[in-house]
């Protein structure tokens, strides 16, 4: 079974797309079936991965979900870690479970999406010659989605 449909993936898709008219950071999402190590160390690899670490800004953030273990992590760049409020991030992530425990995966992830690139715009506004420097593209643990 799939974790997320097509139309799924592509409402994930289009939140990061919305997240990021307003600014210059990045986002972008990793699911796996199963969290092998902590869900924070699992993160720091797939960043790496995908190197998320070499946007110009230092301005990318990897949501984490390992749906079988309900494992999630946000994981913000250096740059963005020191723009925003020390627990951002827990914000997020109490809205994402919130949605999660009621089943709504989908909608609890484009949220936390959304409430991401709100901030982020605060501390990288959207610049006229900004690029996507990441795509916008769910990855997946062996491809499956």
């Amino acid at each position: 079974m799939a974790l997320f449909t097509e139309q799924q993936q592509q409402q994930v898709q289009d939140a990061i797309a919305q997240a990021e008219l307003n600014t210059s950071g990045e986002i972008r999402v990793h699911i796996d079936k199963r969290c092998k190590e902590e869900p924070m160390k699992m993160a720091i690899a797939v960043f790496e991965k995908l190197g998320m670490h070499k946007t110009e800004q230092r301005n990318a953030v990897l949501f984490y979900l390992a749906m079988d273990d309900k494992k999630l992590a946000i994981l913000g760049d250096k740059g963005i870690n020191e723009a925003v409020p020390t627990n951002f991030w827990d914000e997020i992530r109490d809205l994402m479970v919130s949605h999660f425990k009621k089943g709504e995966f989908t909608e609890g992830l484009s949220k936390g999406i959304v409430m991401a690139g709100e901030q982020l715009k605060l501390a990288f506004p959207y610049q006229s010659d900004d690029t996507n420097e990441l795509s916008n593209e769910i990855t997946f643990e062996d491809g499956e989605a």
